[in-house]
């Protein structure tokens, strides 16, 4: 992996020596709007470095909800990210994201410092027909990965469908169907310790920054993408990186988009792929390999949007092939709005559910996961064109929890730059 980010950051800076050669001298302008920008004299190539500064607080119950990481009722995340952007001509788009914190989701845990995206893509023609991107990047799947940083993200934390943890490891297969139960802290195998929570995995996690190869395009109304990846859409961001998990069994995902107008988007999405990581073959059945159990993914979008009112949906179907059980099935859905009640103010809730489907335990018919219903409201205010502030607040109920409900509040103050 270090021999690839040196190799893509050696072609930025040889693309930019070229340039800079060829087109006359290279101009270097910034300002906290717009970032640090280096560019040739003809516009022929630019580069653009950007970041934003998160401050998130949380007050939690425990255990703590979805990909927050805490034993604790408060937890304190900052996080640094920076962005480069580049433009080689009218054809060459290169971008790399890097952050600071402590984890990539909210954690206790100290300090580190990731390279959780990077990528060159390629536009042969102008006209929007084709791209080809290859590199480490977000799932084209769904809607929510293209406005899930924090800027854009209408609250702190994902929907459900991108951060619930299920009753699937990733380090190791379930054999049986009462291990399943056991690991979904469903009955008979009720229990209240959570210490199996950074094994288990959503049925997509977060953007899915995984690496691999992309094409998209746009022909009329419709849209379309489709990639390669080495990691599933449940995958643990350990394994989005080729050195941890390679192509030995790489996830196929696309999606197909139509927008008959401005105001409306619908998309269908798809997607197969191992869950299973390298770890967990000691753990399979005789004469099967990790390739045999897949997780298999559909999943439909609508976005609608009309003055100062946003709408966002989606509904994954999700199927993990667990060895000697069978199909273990979810669904998960949310519905999110957001509505700007000045160009400084804005609201927006959301609605979410999960439910699991029934596997066969001592001849009965069993839910391996718990079903779970969580209602999510969220205000913001931006005092600047570069600072803003959101304040959350989640009440999620869960089928076979300890309490009836849990409750979650949220801050977190975001400055660009």
């Amino acid at each position: 992996m270090k021999t690839f980010r040196r190799l893509f950051l050696f072609f930025v800076l040889a693309i930019a020596m070229t340039k800079g050669g060829h087109a006359g001298p290279l101009r270097l302008d910034g300002n906290v709007s717009e970032g640090l920008t280096l560019s040739s004299a003809d516009g022929d190539f630019r580069m653009k470095l950007s970041g934003m500064l998160d401050l998130e607080t949380y007050f939690l119950q425990q255990p703590s909800p979805g990909l927050i990481y805490s034993d604790d009722s408060f937890l304190l995340n900052p996080r640094l990210t920076l962005f480069l952007d580049g433009q080689i001509g009218s054809k060459i788009y290169f971008f790399a994201q890097a952050r600071l914190d402590r984890g990539f989701d909210p954690s206790e845990g100290g300090a580190q410092v990731r390279l959780d995206e990077y990528a060159v893509r390629f536009t042969p023609w102008d006209d929007g027909r084709l791209s080809i991107q290859v590199g480490k990047f977000g799932t084209v799947v769904g809607n929510w990965v293209q406005r899930h940083l924090s800027w854009d993200n209408p609250f702190i934390n994902a929907p459900l469908p991108y951060e619930n943890l299920t009753g699937i490891w990733f380090e190791e297969a379930a054999v049986a169907a009462d291990e399943l139960l056991a690991w979904g802290h469903v009955p008979p195998y009720r229990s209240s310790d959570y210490s199996d929570k950074p094994m288990r995995v959503p049925v997509i996690w977060g953007p899915s920054y995984a690496s691999g190869v992309s094409i998209a395009g746009k022909l009329g109304a419709f849209e379309y993408a489709a990639e390669v990846k080495n990691s599933s859409l449940s995958s643990a961001p350990e394994a989005w990186d080729v050195t941890t998990v390679g192509f030995e069994h790489p996830t196929w995902s696309g999606r197909i988009g139509y927008r008959p107008n401005m105001a409306w988007n619908f998309g269908v999405s798809a997607s197969t792929g191992c869950y299973l990581e390298p770890e967990a073959k000691p753990t399979l059945p005789p004469g099967v390999g990790l390739g045999d159990y897949q997780q298999r993914v559909i999943g439909q979008d609508i976005s609608f949007e009309w003055h100062h009112l946003q709408l966002w949906s989606e509904v994954y179907a999700a199927r993990f092939e667990v060895p000697t059980v069978g199909h273990a099935d979810t669904l998960a859905y949310y519905l999110e709005a957001k509505y700007k009640f000045t160009p400084q103010l804005f609201g927006a809730v959301r609605w979410n559910q999960q439910f699991f489907g029934d596997i066969l335990y001592d001849g009965a018919n069993l839910p391996w996961g718990q079903d779970i219903s969580r209602v999510d409201f969220a205000i913001g205010y931006r005092f600047t064109s570069d600072l803003q502030l959101k304040i959350q607040y989640s009440l999620q109920s869960e089928r076979f929890a300890d309490a009836d409900f849990q409750h979650t509040v949220a801050a977190q103050l975001t400055f660009r730059f």
